[in-house]
């Protein structure tokens, strides 16, 4: 799947102390009803986002994750999230589109049990 849009947010990298790294940006489509989309970056994804600046406009290449998550009371709760893991420029039709991507796979290690 894939989100065109223009970014309005960049969050700060985050590194946790197992050595995840994810960093989100928030991408606003360009629709009738635009909306604002959260999208995180994981682990080497996150290096997608070097080069790109607020009111960028992007084509994002997207998975949904969902996952399901107990919590301490017992009460099972579903979270869904959107990962990136392409990037193009998409400032004019026309242009030449730089792709940023970083050849790589995701494995269950790039996951972890936090419903967030």
């Amino acid at each position: 799947m894939e989100i065109i849009g223009r970014v309005k947010k960049i969050f700060k990298s985050q590194k946790f102390d197992s050595g995840f790294r994810k960093r989100e940006i928030v991408l606003t489509t360009e629709e009738p009803y635009p909306q604002n989309i959260l999208i995180e970056f994981i682990q080497d994804k996150v290096d997608l986002l070097e080069n790109i600046n607020i009111k960028d406009k992007i084509k994002v290449f997207i998975n949904i994750r969902g996952r399901e998550w107990t919590n301490p009371e017992g009460l099972i709760k579903y979270f869904n999230s959107i990962q990136g893991w392409k990037i193009e420029d998409f400032s004019s039709p026309s242009s030449s589109r730089k792709t940023s991507s970083v050849s790589s796979s995701l494995s269950s290690d790039d996951f972890d049990d936090l419903p967030f």
